[in-house]
């Protein structure tokens, strides 16, 4: 009965027209069963479709070690509780008291009665108090309620914001470790082409002994050797640097993992692109999730505010004999209570409340619009993921023609250079070609990863099936006195 006297709006799903699928997408058949249930897997543990056991265990240790995560672990926890403070309002609050010593009355004062008791009236007396007091709220229209159901939508949204933190962290982590990898083949590239350079630099040598060549040349291959050794440095620096990223994100010192991933490794596979792709799958991310999570907190925080435009009714009890001596305390002439059934209604504020109200909803209503804003942001995220991971193949397929051809022409030169046909600034520009051609194939590589690693970020996926981490500190109520453990206090 007093639930369907409930004041204030009951908060409903916001229903946005969307697409079935992703333009970007671009199935050409419905997908087979198998196809499908390798999508939902992926769903789940993306980084296992890379096929790197290095990088899926990181991913592992990130999960149980990253602090950040496990900070917002503890917010959930403390809103759950801040929730369960909201829903003690709806019981009985009970408190005892006692206390004794001595008063002094002020005399001062004309007509003053006689204290019963004290048939002198003596400003001095002993006092021997003890009870106990008790207030009940009758939650009549809702408001205790709809302060719990915020309450309850703040944890939720709380845990969306753990999950969006767990996504965020798993890309980055991902993005790091695709990045050390290439960093590490741009190395292998630069120590190849210092042997290049060293066997040209011999070449423009032996070419200027013989009599062909010139101090030009012998110079030009010194400073090309030099260049190329001192641009691999800094790429050693980079992978030390990733290195100690990588170490933070999973919870440890950073260096500690520096060993470890020092030793080169071929790239992660590119995964196959999702093999079905309905725009459902965008329900799974975690900032669309919370965005509607926050509007159902605003619309009942409306209600909170419209409940408090009616009565409030409240029983208070109190208990509370007092006397001047221990044997008379507990006589009936000592007893003093009071139970009283209490309303209150608001009836002039200046418009303070109807102004709660007002604010209230305008906030409800920026939390909608909020939420539509977000499901616009994520489908554009998506379908530029989609779109980078198509046309990087291609882009990817070019470059490494063109690496291929450039090494061919820097071979050919060489040659050309020792048969005394071309100089050696040719020589010098087709390696130089080779190089940036080899570089940018090695960063194009990357990109595929990132495009897949974007990709599974921008459909919401990786949180399910990572349970929350509950820690808190060394402190529990079976530790607590008696009261605590009785009644929950």
């Amino acid at each position: 009965m007093l639930a369907g006297c409930t004041v204030g709006p009951n908060f409903q799903p916001d229903r946005m027209k969307v697409p079935a699928g992703f333009k970007e997408a671009a199935e050409e058949k419905p997908a087979t069963p198998e196809q499908i249930a390798r999508t939902d897997k992926e769903m789940t543990e993306w980084w296992a479709s890379f096929n790197d056991p290095i990088l899926t265990r990181l991913v592992e240790d990130a999960i149980k070690g990253n602090y950040d995560l496990q900070e917002a672990g503890q917010r959930i926890l403390a809103e759950r509780a801040l929730r369960d403070k909201a829903a003690s309002a709806w019981y009985p609050q009970m408190d005892a008291n006692a206390g004794g010593g001595d008063v002094r009355y002020s005399i001062n004062i004309d007509n003053w009665p006689l204290r019963p008791g004290n048939p002198a009236n003596q400003p001095e007396a002993s006092m021997l108090t003890y009870g106990m007091s008790a207030t009940w709220e009758i939650d009549v229209f809702g408001r205790i309620r709809r302060a719990v159901e915020a309450h309850e939508r703040s944890v939720e949204t709380s845990i969306e914001g753990r999950r969006a933190l767990l996504m965020m962290l798993l890309s980055e982590l991902a993005n790091d470790y695709m990045l050390l990898r290439v960093t590490q083949l741009q190395i292998q590239i630069a120590t190849d082409n210092i042997k290049v350079a060293k066997d040209s630099f011999d070449l423009a040598n032996r070419l200027y002994l013989e009599g062909v060549g010139n101090t030009l040349q012998t110079a030009q291959a010194q400073a090309e050797l030099d260049s190329q050794i001192a641009a691999r440095e800094p790429l050693k620096t980079h992978v030390s640097q990733i290195s100690h990223a990588i170490s933070v994100l999973t919870g440890k010192m950073p260096g500690e993992l520096e060993d470890e991933l020092k030793v080169v490794r071929p790239l992660p596979k590119v995964p196959e692109f999702p093999a079905t792709m309905p725009s459902i799958v965008i329900a799974n991310r975690p900032d669309i999730r919370a965005a509607e999570k926050q509007y159902a907190m605003a619309t009942a925080e409306v209600g909170v505010a419209v409940a408090d435009l009616y009565p409030h009714f409240v029983i208070p009890l109190n208990f509370n004999p007092n006397a001047s001596a221990m044997y008379q305390a507990f006589q009936a002439n000592a007893m003093s209570w009071q139970f009283l059934m209490m309303a209150s209604l608001p009836l002039m504020h200046g418009g303070k409340y109807t102004a709660t109200i007002r604010a209230a909803q305008a906030a409800a209503e920026a939390s909608r619009l909020h939420y539509r804003q977000t499901v616009l942001n994520g489908f554009k995220e998506v379908e530029d993921a989609m779109a980078a991971w198509h046309d990087d193949i291609e882009y990817a397929e070019q470059l490494h023609k063109a690496s291929e051809d450039s090494a061919l022409a820097r071979d050919r030169a060489r040659r050309l250079y020792a048969a005394g046909l071309i100089g050696f600034l040719d020589v010098l520009t087709a390696e130089r070609t080779t190089l940036d051609a080899q570089n940018h194939e090695a960063l194009s590589r990357l990109e595929r990863l990132r495009d897949a690693v974007n990709l599974y970020t921008a459909i919401g996926a990786g949180w399910r099936g990572v349970a929350l981490t509950s820690s808190s500190l060394p402190v529990s109520l079976q530790t607590q006195n008696a009261w605590a453990q009785a009644f929950q206090q």
